[in-house]
């Protein structure tokens, strides 16, 4: 039997997280999380006690106070870098504590 309409694991993927908009943001909010490692560095990551997205803030929370006073001054360079990481625009601003 021939099959007519047949795609790949990765289409049915694919097509399964544009049919749900929710679980698709929330992806892209996972990948943003994982990206402030990657981006930043494991220097970084080490001062990184806390982070999540809420509403389309990233909280961030440092237990250095001069890499926070370091990384308010560059937060617009950090959106636009982690949003070009993930591919969307996911998060619109950084509150980092």
């Amino acid at each position: 039997m021939i099959r007519r309409n047949a795609q790949t694991l990765g289409e049915a993927i694919r097509e399964f997280f544009e049919d749900n908009a929710e679980l698709r943001g929330k992806i892209l909010e996972i990948r943003v999380l994982r990206a402030w490692g990657e981006i930043l560095g494991p220097m970084v990551a080490q001062y990184t006690c806390n982070i999540y997205v809420k509403d389309k803030v990233l909280y961030v929370s440092l237990t250095s106070s001069v890499l926070r006073n370091e990384l308010v001054l560059c937060r617009e360079r950090l959106v636009k870098s982690l949003n070009d990481y993930v591919g969307s625009t996911v998060i619109q601003n950084i509150i980092i504590r």
